[in-house]
């Protein structure tokens, strides 16, 4: 595990000296910020199933979002118990808030992906949601992911789990609550 946090810590090392620019780093914490405890995830998710006509939609994201939030917050971080980039490698200067919990995977990806892979679905196969929101979902997840590496809070690798976690999550979301018709 040590040659991989090397690895990706010099990744990381690279984005900071090669692509950080005074904008971004006011930018990017603030980007990161929008779903800290995944509450962009969870006021869409509540948003989504306050209105009758997105119930479903709702509902099927919630369901995505709890199954990323057991998987992620409660059995892996704690599994694994990865410390986070900045306080293995010095040379690495944080950006935004000091979190609390370890690396890996990113809860802020996860939870974006599991809402944002079921905004796509819907978008994609009911045309319940229109697909300039479902795009929208997904360029503010893939833009939160690219936040976590950019503020140095994540390695590639829990970056990247969390994409595959919340995408997991959605899919299987998706296919559950549409087989048994939920919220019909």
């Amino acid at each position: 595990m040590e040659g991989l946090n090397l690895f990706e810590s010099n990744i990381l090392l690279w984005i900071q000296e090669n692509l950080r620019t005074d904008a971004f780093d006011v930018l990017m914490p603030c980007v990161s910020a929008v779903n800290n405890a995944g509450i962009l995830s969870i006021v869409t998710v509540l948003v989504l199933m306050a209105l009758a006509k997105y119930r479903r939609v709702g509902i099927t994201a919630f369901f995505s979002l709890a199954g990323e939030a057991v998987i992620v917050n409660l059995i892996l971080k704690n599994c694994t118990a990865r410390i986070r980039p900045y306080v293995v490698n010095d040379a690495l200067l944080l950006l935004g808030h000091i979190p609390g919990d370890f690396s890996f995977p990113s809860g802020h990806t996860g939870s974006a992906f599991a809402v944002a892979t079921v905004l796509f679905l819907y978008g994609k196969d009911t045309k319940t949601i229109p697909k300039k929101y479902a795009v929208l979902a997904v360029a503010a997840a893939a833009l939160i992911a690219l936040s976590r590496l950019y503020n140095a809070a994540h390695y590639p690798t829990d970056v990247l789990v969390g994409v595959l976690i919340g995408m997991f999550t959605g899919i299987l979301a998706y296919k559950i609550v549409s087989g048994y018709k939920i919220g019909e």
